[in-house]
């Protein structure tokens, strides 16, 4: 990378919420953020080689209209697949945090990637995948426990298990043809699953807030440096920010385990 202070770009467009907090929370690791209006980036898109990593946050980009992420992510997949593609060629990283998470899977950037042989794999059609309605036909907003299988996905690495909250109303990640979802757990792409009290991967409500199949929870492409999750790492980088911060037998200075996400993408950029 070309400085010790990676920089990171964060997009935000009409209805995203979550940049703000996405700016602090890469910050607070060590990075350099910049926020810009997708127009601007839109407007010259090779300003994406100026920076290290690029943040897609959460909230309800265009309002949702057409379906969650679904205009963000085709304005970006006509635009800047180019950018990209440079970006994570030359080792940079890519992060979707909920809508974030939802555009890069209507972009095709996910679980694909930005190369041919990412999309496709022997013995199947190319895998298509999307994040639809929760299975409770509602938005739904809690806590929930995560267990993370990084492989060479960096945003994870060294993480076993933690706790984030999630906010949507459209996370069930579906995959297919038939064996696409098996597909991609062989190959590793499947890092972040929701969890039970017992520890094990789950598709029951309310441990799985939305019924996504073998309890996906987030997944990266093949190269692990574009990652996309459900759950906001952004809004627990600090242990008073969860529930029970009070009952929870940690440190005041310890960090939330959402900021080790962010701790991790700047050590693998520096």
């Amino acid at each position: 990378m070309r400085m010790n202070r990676p920089r990171v770009l964060i997009v935000r467009a009409p209805g995203t919420n979550c940049d703000e907090e996405a700016a602090r929370a890469w910050g607070l690791a060590g990075a350099y953020p910049e926020t810009r209006h997708v127009n601007e980036l839109l407007a010259r898109p090779d300003a994406l080689d100026e920076f290290d990593a690029f943040t897609l946050p959460g909230g309800f980009s265009h309002g949702d209209d057409l379906g969650a992420g679904r205009i963000l992510a085709t304005r970006l997949a006509t635009v800047l697949g180019d950018s990209l593609r440079r970006l994570v060629e030359r080792g940079g990283l890519v992060l979707g945090i909920c809508n974030g998470f939802q555009v890069l899977v209507k972009a095709g950037l996910l679980p694909g990637g930005t190369t041919k042989t990412d999309v496709s794999l022997a013995g199947f059609a190319p895998i298509e995948a999307t994040l639809t309605h929760n299975d409770a036909g509602r938005f739904e907003s809690r806590w929930t426990r995560l267990a993370a299988t990084p492989g060479h996905c960096p945003f994870l690495r060294g993480l076993e298990t933690l706790e984030l909250p999630v906010a949507h109303g459209e996370g069930k990640f579906v995959a297919r043809p038939a064996g696409a979802l098996a597909a991609l757990e062989s190959r590793g792409q499947v890092v972040l699953r929701y969890i039970d009290h017992a520890g094990r991967p789950t598709e029951v409500y309310p441990d799985n807030p939305n019924g996504s199949a073998g309890g996906v929870a987030g997944v990266c492409d093949s190269t692990g440096r574009i990652f996309g999750l459900m759950p906001h790492p952004e809004r627990f980088v600090n242990v008073i920010q969860h529930p029970r911060w009070t009952r929870r037998d940690r440190p005041l200075d310890e960090p939330g385990d959402g900021f080790r996400i962010f701790q991790n993408a700047v050590e693998a950029l520096v």
